[in-house]
């Protein structure tokens, strides 16, 4: 009896009570699709939401918690891993309102596209807090094998067929490579899983300088890399956003996204803390490249869902800034400005599925004059493309100031001015789109806006997506003036996480040691 409780006390399963309630909202899914068939599709894609809202709500509870560690400390359940497990809850929860319309106008399962959704989002969870590496590969399996079968959900079109037969190809040599990374760090850590426990021996001297520890760091960002679609691991991005069915880009471009900045934060600050400056190094390469890259190529493109695939890839080398930065700002930075992305980017992907739906295109000249049809469609997707941008006062311009202040006060000057002129050059292709919606006249029509049917609010499926569109985009317009609070609960989620306060600490000193030789030289001259 002493050996179950000892052992119920180490598994300390209430601190994954949110994955808890995923997995068995995502059990009654399947077992309600099993027994009442399609007729049950609207109602299970409701009981999903429910359960992904229940699960935010038990993380909420679970703020502050003292014992943070589970399944003997494989998985932490600190504040840092609970704003990170409710960003990918909350955007799997808008997106299969999102969904539900466009999965039952394909004539597929509902129920079994939420269920593949479902285990994405439980395998995305779980990397947010993952602390030993099988539960690390394991996780991220997890997620990648169900974004995978949802990128070619759509069996009859060959444009998702090879989308996912392209993303399962990088996919598992980007898996195999993050894989390899973790074997060198099983070795020269001698034998050790847990990656805490790796960087205390590392640290304390053993392979500091080796060759193997350069490789694994290496090995495993090009991983991480791919799953945050960094420059030049994007390939398969364009492709996959242009070919896979909508909801699920909306999907990979923030919870996906997210799950990858929570573990590469993870492993960063404590594994490959020996050699921060190196992968500093790396990822201010990453940065630039994803920046330069991402925004410049957006300007060519003709499809809406490619110009946000490029977006996309150029938005996360903003991110990798406060990455890069390693500062109390940095990191809340990161929080801060994927709470806000959710909003914006799955606003902005709501109206690309409506208008799909609608009409069967995704061209960006297919959109000219459509404020003369759909008002609502227009004022949510200009709203949403303007934050992406960094307009004031919407949320991405808050999300940005604050990414660049974290990026200066950190002393990465070039860095942040990179950052500054390839935003510049992001609002011309957002502005270009809501140009042709707005200013076109009547007779500049193109042809599909002209035979655009009718906007009615209580045909089948579409009402969840245009509530989630009204709320989205008064989250996007809004969420930027009001953002204390939300900056408060980044702040708080990394001042009190025990992995991140050696990085803190050293960040801290790096400044000071920096603003003393600059006044130091100011004294000289």
């Amino acid at each position: 009896m002493d050996f179950s409780s000892q052992i119920a006390s180490q598994l300390n399963a209430v601190t994954i009570l949110p994955e808890g309630i995923v997995t068995v909202t995502l059990l009654l899914v399947l077992i309600g699709d099993l027994i009442f068939g399609r007729k049950s599709a609207n109602a299970l894609a409701y009981l999903s939401v429910i359960g992904l809202f229940s699960a935010v709500v038990a993380l909420f509870y679970g703020w502050n918690n003292t014992e943070i560690t589970s399944f003997l400390g494989a998985f932490t359940a600190d504040n840092l891993s609970i704003v990170f497990r409710a960003i990918v809850a909350l955007s799997t929860a808008i997106t299969i309102l999102m969904s539900i319309a466009y999965i039952e106008n394909t004539g597929t399962s509902l129920a079994e596209f939420i269920g593949i959704m479902l285990t994405a989002t439980l395998g995305g969870m779980l990397l947010c807090g993952a602390s030993e590496l099988v539960m690390v590969f394991v996780s991220l399996e997890m997620l990648s094998i169900s974004s995978y079968l949802m990128t070619g959900y759509m069996k009859r079109d060959p444009r998702s067929n090879e989308a996912a037969l392209k993303y399962l190809l990088i996919g598992a040599a980007s898996s195999a490579i993050f894989l390899y990374g973790s074997s060198l760090l099983y070795g020269l850590s001698g034998g050790l899983t847990n990656i805490n426990e790796i960087g205390a021996v590392l640290q304390a001297g053993e392979g500091l300088e080796s060759l193997g520890l350069a490789i694994a760091l290496v090995f495993m960002i090009a991983g991480i890399a791919f799953k945050i679609s960094a420059v030049p691991f994007h390939q398969w991005t364009p492709d996959v956003y242009e070919g896979s069915p909508t909801p699920v880009v909306a999907f990979l471009s923030v919870g996906s996204k997210a799950a990858g900045f929570a573990i590469a934060i993870r492993l960063l600050v404590t594994v490959f803390e020996p050699v921060t400056q190196q992968w500093h190094f790396i990822f201010t390469a990453l940065a630039i490249l994803s920046m330069v890259l991402g925004n410049v190529v957006a300007l060519a493109q003709t499809s809406m869902k490619r110009m946000l695939a490029y977006s996309s890839i150029g938005q996360a080398g903003f991110v990798m800034i406060g990455l890069v930065a390693s500062t109390t700002a940095g990191y809340s930075s990161i929080i801060f400005y994927l709470f806000i992305y959710l909003f914006m980017n799955l606003g902005a992907f709501a109206c690309v599925i409506l208008f799909s739906l609608r009409t069967g295109t995704d061209k960006i000249s297919d959109y000219a004059g459509l404020y003369q049809k759909d008002p609502l469609l227009t004022l949510g997707l200009s709203l949403c493309l303007l934050s992406l941008g960094g307009i004031p006062p919407l949320a991405g311009f808050f999300g940005k100031i604050y990414i660049f202040w974290a990026g200066w006060q950190a002393g990465l000057y070039s860095l942040v001015l990179v950052a500054l002129v390839t935003s510049v050059i992001s609002i011309y292709y957002y502005i270009r789109v809501v140009k042709m919606m707005v200013v076109k006249e009547p007779h500049e029509m193109s042809e599909v806006v002209k035979n655009y049917p009718s906007v009615r609010w209580n045909m089948s499926g579409m009402r969840p997506i245009q509530i989630s569109l009204i709320i989205l985009t008064i989250a996007t317009s809004l969420i930027g003036i009001l953002s204390n609070p939300v900056v408060n609960v980044a702040n708080q989620s990394v001042t009190s996480s025990r992995v991140l306060e050696a990085s803190l600490t050293q960040a801290s000193a790096n400044i000071d040691s920096t603003m003393d030789n600059q006044r130091k030289n100011i004294a000289l001259r």
